[in-house]
């Protein structure tokens, strides 16, 4: 009695070494969240209007939750303090509710969910030349998924150097990642490629962009590759379940440590 058997030695140090490296992986989120915002100077006070949709407060945000989160468990498990452990449960098990009630809000309400998304494409949209984050998650996306704006190519027009009245080289044009054939003799880079598309009508501009919005490239890719996005979302919650119950397995051993020694 109040000895700890090999079980509860292995599911310890278990415990140890993987909120360990979570919390090295969440400082990394954390220090890249960090440094992306300040190398931007998002805190200036001409800029901090618009700090909510830069991409690096998501880093931070998730890094200084994660961290303290995998510390509590990784500091409460090598000590043994029941304090800490029951800290990082209970902060485990809202971390899991949270996570599946958002699943389940986002399957009712789509059309919402597509309305929040739409807002933040256009909004990315609007910051895409002075933003180099947003401006690269752009790129990415509509080079992937081969699709220009968010509904189509006529959603540049919001942007203050596509527009038509700008008085730029940009003007009336779109990014060079709506190009269905961004190089040039296919090797280089054109970058000028979309320039004056929004002057020519759909069927001109077929040949040279993407018509179609990436809201509806965004629908196909997840209608694809469902299976594997409901996989690893099982995969994740199922791990911190067991983490859970590693955690609770735990703490029932120290305390029968405690009574018996």
């Amino acid at each position: 009695k109040g000895k700890y058997s090999f079980v509860d030695y292995f599911l310890k140090y278990l415990l140890i070494l993987s909120n360990l490296v979570f919390t090295v992986l969440s400082l990394m989120a954390l220090v890249l969240g960090t440094w992306g915002l300040v190398s931007k100077q998002s805190f200036a006070r001409e800029k901090i209007g618009s700090i909510g949709t830069d991409p690096m407060l998501v880093f931070l945000t998730a890094g200084s939750v994660l961290t303290l989160l995998c510390l509590s468990g990784c500091v409460g498990a090598l000590r043994e303090n029941r304090t800490l452990l029951k800290l990082f449960s209970a902060a485990l098990l809202l971390l899991i509710t949270a996570q599946v009630l958002t699943a389940i809000v986002a399957y009712g309400l789509q059309d919402q969910v597509v309305g929040y998304l739409r807002s933040g494409m256009l909004a990315a949209m609007v910051r895409y030349q002075d933003d180099l984050d947003l401006r690269f998650i752009t790129d990415e996306i509509q080079s992937n998924l081969q699709c220009c704006g968010a509904d189509n190519y006529r959603d540049w027009e919001l942007n203050i150097y596509y527009n038509c009245s700008a008085p730029g080289v940009l003007a009336c044009g779109v990014p060079a990642t709506c190009c269905v054939d961004p190089l040039e003799n296919g090797t280089v880079w054109n970058s000028q490629c979309g320039l004056g598309a929004q002057l020519l009508d759909e069927f001109s501009a077929q040949s040279v962009i993407f018509l179609g919005g990436c809201l509806g490239g965004i629908s196909r890719w997840i209608e694809q590759h469902e299976g594997l996005i409901g996989t690893v979302a099982i995969v994740v919650v199922g791990v911190q379940i067991l983490t859970l119950f590693i955690t609770s397995r735990l703490l029932e051993s120290i305390r029968w440590h405690n009574v018996y020694t």
